[in-house]
């Protein structure tokens, strides 16, 4: 028996030294993960993020103490990676696009997206495909921008009227009135949104209104907000940091007045009511499959709805508050603004969308407050789908990528004086036409790759529109009592810290403004 025991035994041992060996050289030959701070067990890091909010600042301030544009954190179960250097989010978003185009599967993504139902959200597949080609064809589309061109223009008109009857109404009119610029910017961008997608300017009264618009924000601060239920799902139930219950009382808000809206537009289709498109939730209601079928089910398209009015409200409006601020406590940089506008159109006519183009500072302004103010920290998490390696590091399969607006748009490396309100810095030497986007990714102010934002070209026209018609319509200063407009950024965003009042005087003939 002992000489069958030792038959058995020698070659299970061998077997047993030979998988070790191999198992051993195979993990010498990995590369390594990304640096970072020491994990718990199970928990990883999140005990740091609850002790140091906004963890995005944790996580910028460890990675400058690190001093690397690469960083593995690890949450619950995830490997986390946030990203400052614009070589390796090429890398990301360019050359290995293929495996980080899905989206994590996540508390805050589930609870906004409706079950993952709208195209932002969606992990790769059959349905992301279908909704992202219904934005990008029907949506999104140059023909489609330019049929609702007259209710943009509407827009734009209705905010200087906005201002200009601010000042009209000033006991001391002559000297200016000094005007809330982000209540104005946020406004105009709810409007335009409104406008298009739903063909009416409010849902309800001002401070109904103004309640969407909170809670439209407050959706943006919460998803993918690092939260504890984000990375270990079954702590949803406590809700420990609190995240949950924002998400549901802003969406509570939200769908309160658009899925009335979404309602009432389909019952006027179904009795016939309504037969003509006049906006986009008529060419959502009305798609219809190979088979005459819907091709979107109600609750699609008011999940889509929420999704397109979040992104077109949050970036567009930020950018412009930040710029103006910047550029009244720089009074030359708002004269080289002020001479473009009147150079290029002149003070007897409005801005045109068709001016843009010309309007190189403008946009160079506008473009300058993407990269130095982005609205968010991080753009949205890009999920790998298989073991890579990436600028010598190993991550893998399920890794969540975190590309950092902050940190490629102040990178000292790519940026020249990167905390400096430069605008002269994109204005091209041969006078080539300026846009907002980088395609070196040395600052994100939308989305790349093939999870880039399909409203790039709306998002660009509501950005330069909103900070042209603010330019040509009035002239900015800092208001009486106040040495200068004070730039400080927000403790737990990035958004000023206190909204941006400056001084209003109309700089235009009275006709155009009424």
């Amino acid at each position: 028996m002992a000489a069958i025991s030792d038959i058995i035994f020698l070659p299970l041992l061998a077997l047993i030294i030979m998988l070790s060996v191999t198992i051993n050289w195979l993990s010498s030959k990995r590369k390594p993960l990304p640096p970072g701070p020491k994990p718990w067990p199970f928990v990883g890091s999140l005990p740091e993020i609850l002790r140091n909010k906004p963890a995005f600042r944790w996580i910028h301030n460890f990675m400058d103490e690190m001093k690397t544009e690469i960083a593995c954190i690890r949450l619950g179960g995830t490997y986390v990676i946030p990203v400052t250097s614009p070589e390796l989010a090429c890398e990301f978003l360019k050359k290995q696009d293929s495996i980080f185009s899905s989206r994590p599967l996540c508390m805050s993504a589930d609870l906004v997206s409706n079950g993952y139902l709208s195209s932002l959200f969606l992990p790769s597949g059959d349905q992301w495909t279908k909704m992202r080609r219904i934005l990008t064809s029907h949506v999104l589309s140059p023909a489609t921008l330019h049929w609702l061109h007259d209710k943009r223009v509407e827009e734009a008109d209705h905010l200087l009227r906005y201002i200009y009857d601010q000042c009209k109404t000033s006991e001391a009119s002559n000297m200016g009135v000094v005007v809330n610029v982000r209540a104005a910017t946020r406004q105009y961008c709810g409007n335009v949104a409104k406008k298009m997608f739903f063909n009416k300017r409010y849902f309800g009264s001002a401070e109904e209104d103004e309640e969407v618009v909170e809670a439209m924000f407050s959706i943006l601060s919460y998803t993918y907000g690092m939260g504890i239920s984000d990375y270990i799902p079954w702590l949803s139930v406590f809700d420990i940091d609190g995240h949950k219950s924002m998400i549901k009382k802003a969406l509570a808000v939200t769908r309160k007045y658009l899925d009335s809206e979404v309602d009432k537009r389909i019952q006027m289709w179904k009795d016939g009511s309504k037969t003509a498109e006049e906006d986009i939730l008529d060419v959502l209601v009305t798609l219809k499959d190979n088979d005459g079928r819907p091709m979107l089910s109600d609750a699609e398209i008011k999940t889509q709805l929420l999704e397109i009015m979040v992104g077109s409200l949050d970036n567009p409006s930020n950018a412009v508050e930040w710029a103006l601020a910047e550029m009244i406590n720089q009074p030359k940089l708002l004269e080289k603004a002020v001479e473009e506008v009147d150079k290029v159109v002149g003070r007897e006519r409005l801005v045109e969308e068709s001016d843009l183009p010309k309007l190189n500072y403008i946009k160079a302004c506008v473009k300058e407050a993407f990269r130095l103010h982005p609205v968010a920290p991080f753009n949205i998490p890009h999920v790998s789908v298989a073991d890579t390696v990436v600028g010598g590091y190993f991550i893998p399969k399920g890794s969540q990528v975190l590309i950092s607006r902050i940190g490629l748009g102040r990178n000292g490396r790519a940026w020249e004086e990167p905390l400096k309100f430069k605008p002269e810095r994109h204005l091209k030497r041969d006078g080539e036409e300026v846009v907002l986007t980088d395609s070196e990714l040395k600052m994100l102010s939308f989305s790349a790759g093939r999870r880039g934002c399909p409203g790039v070209k709306l998002g660009s026209l509501m950005s330069t529109m909103l900070m042209a018609r603010l330019v040509q319509g009035f002239t900015w200063s800092v208001p009486a009592d106040l040495p200068c407009i004070d730039l400080t950024q927000a403790k737990h965003d990035l958004f000023l810290e206190n909204p941006l009042f400056a001084l209003a005087k109309p700089r235009l003939s009275k006709n155009l403004y009424v």
